[in-house]
């Protein structure tokens, strides 16, 4: 017999938080290609409600359809949305943003387009390896593609508007998202400490000459960097 999907009785409250996720990350990317400043800021609100959906599930209990919903929406908001704030920032510093990717220069068109293809690819790639084979209690290998979203998003926000060396760094950020590098999780005091700060990114990128934003680009490349090695995680 068929019962349905049986949403109400199947969801939680950190798969609504997780929806939400959802829910800014297409927003971030149907504006990436019109402001992609705009899109960064809604790129961290996203992330601040990929980390709030843990806390949730953590507190109110968790759903057998939360990972995999967890999963998806990272694909849309650290994959797909990430990718197009890439080509919409090229458009923007190369000039071409106005009038449409039809418009650019062949070379630039397919370096934006080709980077920001690589990273929703390593994208997916990493997530459906991680939720296949690494286990909840273990170090996770590869920066997260939140990390990888969170890293661009900042970067642009901090003014570091070199399309050359952001589309540098976006290639290099999808191939560490399967790197074979372990990383802890992030202490919820210190998880705590950069969502506020990400959060205070968010309203005031520009405030006391984008402090916040390159605060958190110096964090999360920190993160990156040396907590393999020096971090002790949760």
């Amino acid at each position: 017999m068929n019962e349905g999907l049986r949403v109400r009785e199947r969801l939680g409250v950190a798969d609504a938080i997780t929806l939400a996720n959802a829910v800014v990350g297409f927003a971030a990317g149907v504006v990436a290609l019109s402001d992609p400043h705009l899109a960064a800021r809604l790129v961290l609100l996203a992330a601040i409600a990929d980390a709030l959906d843990g806390i949730a599930a953590r507190t109110f209990g968790g759903t057998e359809v939360g990972p995999l919903l967890d999963s998806v929406t990272d694909v849309v908001s650290f994959g797909a949305t990430p990718a197009l704030l890439v080509v919409g920032i090229a458009g923007a510093e190369w000039g071409w943003l106005a009038d449409g990717i039809a418009a650019a220069p062949p070379a630039q068109a397919a370096a934006a387009v080709g980077v920001g293809a690589v990273f929703v690819v390593f994208s997916v790639l990493r997530t459906a390896l991680y939720s296949e084979f690494v286990g909840d209690g273990e170090n996770r290998p590869g920066i997260q593609n939140t990390l990888g979203a969170t890293i661009l998003a900042a970067a642009y926000l901090a003014g570091l508007t070199w399309v050359p060396g952001l589309l540098a760094a976006a290639a290099v950020l999808s191939v560490a998202m399967v790197a074979p590098v372990p990383y802890p999780k992030l202490l919820a005091r210190d998880a705590g400490i950069l969502g506020v700060v990400q959060a205070a990114a968010v309203l005031a990128p520009l405030a006391f000459g984008r402090v916040l934003p390159r605060f958190l680009l110096v964090a999360a490349l920190g993160y990156m960097f040396l907590a393999p090695r020096f971090y002790w995680g949760e």
